[in-house]
């Protein structure tokens, strides 16, 4: 009779189960941009997760899932424009709920950042507070977060984890390619409305292979949205001048900067932005007659009072759900941007 092999000699597998188990991407929507929501799903082929949104008479919110969420890749959408605080506790609770109802991963497509002009300390004893928006997202929940053209990329920087910061100039650029005439590329500058977007509109200078302009412009810390432009830097006589900025709120800047640009001998001042805030008096401010065109992005929903004849919108959903696919599929989102992102 043989020996009786060694259990570690053994071949047979330990018990257990064996579950085939894919990914599953969702996307999901606060109440904000509706419109935006449908149209990223659509582009992904797929369709918006059912979900409640109910307002209390005390001014609670409540959002619920309608189906099972665990286990999945969720995307919550949702734009930060006006009432920005409604919106942004909506997406706290949205975050809560998707963490308790057991979603793999959590990312927040915020493609307008809530509070990102605050951040930095520009006088003494102010918050610092687009950081603070930062820890809310992680606290309740989100392992990601997507926005687009963030008013200072730094941003970045306050978040523990991954940060995909897409650009909306491929967008607005190929609107330009096409919409613009040879004689006006023959006279294109592109302007710079302040010091701090020298970067951005260097960047489509040399896209468009056309000259830069700066204007300086100085605040004043003690009263909101009011500029003084002070110098233009570059030669605009007889040009066609393309203004970028990352968002236009009241349009004072904006407006103030179209008029330099007119008084200097402009021909003509074409102001594109990312982020169409609008705040009033903007819609009207943006009709000045030093202003031939405005083009923006859908990031933030504009209602009919806040439209007026010049003003272009382009669909920001093809982007957002492309860097959607990517960052489900692990694939690069830098690849979109040509390394820049």
């Amino acid at each position: 009779m043989g020996k009786k092999k060694a259990d570690s000699d053994r071949s047979e597998l330990a018990p257990g189960l064996v579950v085939k188990t894919k990914k599953r991407l969702v996307v999901a929507a606060g109440s904000s941009h509706p419109d935006l929501a449908h149209a990223v799903a659509g582009h992904l082929g797929t369709e918006l997760v059912p979900t409640e949104h109910r307002v209390f008479a005390s001014g609670e919110i409540l959002t619920r899932f309608e189906v099972s969420i665990r286990g999945c890749d969720i995307f919550l959408i949702q734009s930060f424009g006006p009432p920005v605080n409604e919106w942004m506790m909506e997406m706290l609770i949205m975050l809560d709920a998707a963490k308790r109802a057991s979603a793999k991963r959590i990312t927040v497509v915020a493609p307008y950042y809530p509070y990102s002009r605050q951040d930095k300390k520009g006088r003494g004893r102010e918050p610092i507070s687009a950081r603070l928006v930062a820890d809310l997202f992680k606290t309740a929940g989100a392992d990601r977060v997507m926005s687009v053209d963030l008013h200072a990329a730094q941003i970045q920087g306050f978040f523990d984890g991954p940060v995909d910061h897409l650009f909306a100039k491929p967008v607005l650029l190929e609107y330009f390619q096409e919409m613009l005439s040879p004689e006006d590329r023959a006279k294109l500058t592109v302007v710079s409305p302040d010091t701090g977007r020298v970067r951005v509109a260097d960047q489509w200078s040399d896209s468009l292979d056309a000259p830069l302009a700066i204007i300086h412009k100085r605040r004043d810390p003690n009263v909101a949205n009011q500029v003084t432009v002070n110098d233009i830097v570059g030669n605009v006589a007889g040009r066609v001048c393309l203004l970028v900025d990352d968002m236009i709120d009241t349009g004072g800047t904006i407006v103030k900067a179209a008029q330099a640009l007119k008084a200097h001998g402009a021909e003509r001042v074409i102001v594109a932005a990312t982020h169409a805030v609008f705040s009033a008096p903007a819609a009207e401010r943006l009709q000045d007659a030093s202003i031939d065109e405005v083009v923006v992005t859908d990031t933030i929903p504009l209602p009919e009072e806040k439209r007026f004849p010049g003003l272009t919108i382009l669909p920001i959903a093809p982007l957002l759900a492309r860097a959607i696919k990517e960052v489900f599929e692990d694939g690069s989102v830098t690849s979109m941007f040509n390394g820049d992102a």
